[in-house]
């Protein structure tokens, strides 16, 4: 299975101004990326012990403002070294867990949304208990249940679900079109709640809404997904897409008949895969 990697596109390439000739990495420009945006994501795909400037190919510097983001080259110009951060980014595909807890859930969700939040688009037929098109998605994954109470993030939730443990709190959900739901949980796109909320693509936008923001309405519900945990689904998109080469893409259009663990065997990061796999079908 060939590699489908994530800098195919990019038209923004950063390089480290003291070794101009490693690309550090790069974006695919889409609307509403500005210069203090670009700076944010440097900062999460950077450590740096000191501050730092961006400066493009003419060697201007790179004002924190909001301006839009220009294509190009960029070189990070720093007094002190500093590396590329090797934080961990979990694997993630296309999957819908089921089970009790993951109902629970998705009812609290449908409840509180009854719409795409980040298309607009309303579920008609919500009023029949009918949500086709519509999925409750997990801002933080359920598959990842290990990780999540490890690091604490149960410390955020201040809704309890009726069922499950805090992972299925209603403050970690949203209720999405389905192909939205697709390009989140791949992290192609994500919502930078330290922007007021702007949409983020990182691939090509084929909708118009990066750029955009969430609704107010939504924003002022004290039921909705909580900053830190939005805050943590952004940064996994910052390194999944602009470290490196970026993170493989995973194939999930599998035809009947399809040998699907033997592609995920014979694919990239065929452990972190099956692991998130199983963990999502296992679900209860």
């Amino acid at each position: 299975m060939p590699l489908r990697n994530r800098s195919l596109g990019r038209d923004v390439h950063i390089y480290d101004a003291k070794d101009p000739a490693a690309t550090l990495g790069g974006l695919i420009l889409t609307n509403g990326v500005t210069n203090n945006n670009f700076y944010s994501m440097v900062e999460i795909l950077g450590l740096f012990a000191s501050s730092f400037e961006l400066r493009d190919g003419d060697d201007t510097k790179i004002e924190k403002n909001d301006d839009p983001l220009r294509p190009g080259k960029y070189y990070i110009h720093a007094p002190n070294p500093f590396s590329i951060n090797d934080e961990a980014w979990l694997v993630r595909t296309i999957s819908n867990a089921s089970g009790t807890r993951v109902q629970s859930f998705r009812d609290a969700v449908r409840k509180r949304d009854g719409r795409c939040v980040i298309s607009g688009n309303v579920a008609v037929m919500a009023q029949f208990d009918v949500w086709d098109g519509f999925q409750a998605a997990h801002v933080f994954p359920i598959a990842y249940e290990g990780h999540w109470k490890d690091h604490g993030y149960d410390r955020w939730i201040t809704i309890q679900p009726d069922n499950g443990g805090a992972i299925n709190s209603v403050q970690n959900g949203m209720l999405l079109r389905n192909d939205i739901h697709h390009l989140f949980d791949t992290y192609n796109l994500s919502i930078n709640p330290d922007d007021n909320y702007k949409i983020v693509f990182f691939a090509l936008d084929a909708y118009g809404l990066a750029g955009k923001h969430l609704d107010q309405i939504f924003i002022n519900d004290p039921q909705r997904p909580i900053d830190q945990l939005l805050r943590w689904h952004f940064r996994q998109a910052v390194l999944a897409n602009m470290r490196g080469a970026g993170e493989p893409r995973f194939e999930h259009d599998f035809p009947p008949g399809s040998d699907i663990v033997g592609d995920i065997l014979n694919g990239p990061k065929p452990a972190e895969r099956m692991e998130f796999e199983l963990f999502s079908r296992l679900v209860a």
